[in-house]
């Protein structure tokens, strides 16, 4: 995924209001920034680190940027929970994830059961559903889901789960927008029901890929694929 505008640097001062962050562009000017991110954004929260902003195409909007990445050590971590799923749906049509490369019409945000699943994807001998969610958490080696109680995630496994029983394929797509961790684990503290859920899932058929991404201020790009522990 390419930013197609420049993007413009800063500094956090602060993140407030769940979706709103003062940035302290170069030139002095501080300015409101939109926060896409509804999580704790555990981890990822570093007063005075930089930061990049996409200015807003929209010249109404009332915040004019879209806080787009963190550096946190040494490291920009992507912050846009917009992003994962653009993500996902390139990487799966250009075929760039192994696992599920092979598909020849991949369609975004397909209505099933009582859930919208985020991704369809389909060749002549198999439908494939993947749910898609964004992981910015790092706890030691691990990047952990999610970041606080998600019970639309738990909803969206137990859709996964219905899927697979009806003989499709169903796959749960960790987009892990940072490059220091090595390890997927589910947040068992944060969210205990969440953590049985995906290891129920797992039991259940539905495959579990974590991908990491290489997060830089031009672009974002599938890094590779990581190996998950669901007790850990």
């Amino acid at each position: 995924m390419i930013f197609e505008t420049p993007l413009v640097h800063g500094t956090l001062i602060r993140r407030y209001k769940r979706f709103l962050s003062d940035i302290k562009l170069d030139d002095g000017t501080t300015v409101i920034a939109h926060c896409t991110n509804s999580g704790s954004m555990k981890t990822c929260i570093e007063e005075g680190a930089e930061v990049y902003l996409s200015p807003a195409k929209d010249p109404k909007r009332k915040t004019r940027f879209t806080w787009e990445m963190i550096k946190i050590n040494d490291q920009w971590v992507g912050v846009n929970t917009s992003h994962p799923n653009l993500i996902a749906f390139e990487a799966i049509k250009n075929g760039t994830i192994d696992k599920l490369s092979g598909y020849t019409h991949v369609q975004r945000e397909v209505k099933t059961g009582d859930s919208r699943i985020d991704i369809m994807a389909q060749n002549d001998h198999e439908t494939c559903f993947i749910e898609v969610k964004n992981v910015t958490m790092k706890d030691g080696k691990y990047a952990r889901f999610p970041d606080a109680v998600t019970t639309r995630g738990k909803k969206h496994l137990d859709e996964l789960i219905k899927l697979k029983k009806e003989g499709l394929r169903a796959v749960m797509l960790y987009i892990i927008q940072r490059s220091d961790v090595e390890i997927f684990a589910p947040a068992h503290e944060i969210d205990p029901d969440y953590a049985y859920t995906l290891k129920h899932a797992n039991n259940a058929g539905v495959e579990i890929i974590p991908i990491r991404v290489k997060v830089s201020p031009n672009e974002i790009n599938i890094e590779k694929e990581l190996p998950f522990e669901l007790d850990a």
